[in-house]
């Protein structure tokens, strides 16, 4: 018995050590400096915190204890979760063409002539700061970060832990000498996590920056951030990807508003958008987009091939697993819009996207 105590004590103070040495590393740190005047100069900063081009809310009023309800105890008939194994690809690679490789959720390669960016790399177990607790990926990661092809640059959308995973960018920083491309304030993290300064590359709204060839600029997103209970210290964004006359827009995470139409006027058409599709719900209507709103952004920048992002990964909404993809797939045929679903790993090659095939749907 007194050895089974001092086992569970040891492992009590494992833990709190653990806790001590990596979680907090893992919540960041709020701008400050020279970083935190740039913050407070940028037209988006407003009465101590970023904010949107529209009125938005993280959460309808009325909502949280009925979300909080569902979430631990779960709807009635929801299917959160596939049945069977999600299938993988092994990534290819080209030196032509435009391509985009999706690994899951809202990770996702673009290849365009040679030229390569990586969006939101996120290859933990789970997205928190914690990996002992928080979401667990549904699938594992279909290439290892050493095996990907040569980057030109890493670009984040924001802070959230599902789009910026501190694990991750430390096993870049020895992996590759991109820059990290990131919008105003998330820097500070990066900081926090030993990425040199003159490999951050820190934008507001509507700048840019050209690296090797490619030009990403920083376009307006709806949404949030914040890796703590402090909401909004830092922007989010969503991103122009040019290389020559090729174009590729990335949303990140966003609600629908009418800012796309400016992207769409100002940026585009695109040949390919990555937009984000899944973990929308009734109490966060402003942050994130439901499908159908996924394919009329599409429309609003002008896209010609639409690939979905962010679902089947992470468990982060209370409707089903395939939910999101099939509605997408009904709102495009309705709309016309050429639609490419690719499993965890696969490339889509834009310039000849395949027939959609719904490998989902013997394990939904």
């Amino acid at each position: 018995m007194a050895k089974k105590r001092w086992l569970a004590v040891a492992a009590a103070v494992g833990a709190v050590a653990w806790f001590a040495r990596d979680v907090p590393s893992a919540l960041g740190r709020a701008p400050s400096g020279e970083r935190a005047e740039r913050v407070r100069r940028s037209p988006q900063y407003r009465d101590g915190k970023f904010q949107n081009t529209v009125p938005s809310v993280m959460m309808a009023p009325g909502t949280r204890q009925k979300v909080v309800r569902q979430m631990f105890f779960g709807e009635p008939h929801a299917k959160r979760s596939p049945s069977g194994e999600i299938p993988l690809v092994t990534p290819t690679s080209s030196e032509t063409g435009l391509g985009v490789v999706w690994y899951g959720h809202s990770s996702a390669l673009v290849e365009a002539d040679g030229r390569r960016v990586l969006f939101d790399p996120v290859w933990s177990d789970r997205c928190s700061p914690s990996q002992r607790v928080g979401p667990k990926r549904m699938h594992a990661v279909p290439v290892e970060l050493e095996d990907l092809p040569r980057l030109d640059a890493v670009v984040i959308s924001h802070d959230h832990y599902d789009h910026l995973d501190m694990p991750t960018v430390k096993a870049l920083l020895g992996l590759t000498r991109a820059p990290f491309v990131v919008p105003l304030g998330v820097g500070e993290h990066l900081e926090r996590w030993g990425v040199p300064l003159d490999r951050i590359v820190e934008l507001d709204w509507d700048e840019d920056v050209t690296i090797n060839g490619v030009t990403l600029t920083c376009t307006a997103a709806r949404h949030f951030s914040g890796r703590t209970l402090t909401r909004d210290g830092t922007l989010w964004a969503s991103w122009v990807m040019a290389v020559g006359t090729r174009k590729v827009f990335y949303t990140g995470d966003s609600g629908y508003f009418p800012g796309y139409a400016r992207v769409g006027r100002e940026h585009g058409p695109f040949d390919a958008t990555l937009i984000q599709v899944g973990a929308y719900g009734d109490a966060w209507p402003d942050i994130h987009m439901t499908p159908e709103e996924g394919v009329a952004t599409h429309l609003d920048v002008g896209g010609r091939v639409m690939i979905p992002l962010h679902w089947g990964t992470f468990n982060l909404a209370l409707h089903d697993w395939s939910e999101p993809v099939e509605r997408v797939w009904a709102e495009a045929k309705a709309r016309g819009v050429t639609l490419v679903v690719p499993r965890p790993g696969e490339r889509v090659d834009v310039d000849e996207p395949p027939a959609l095939d719904p490998w989902w749907q013997p394990i939904a």
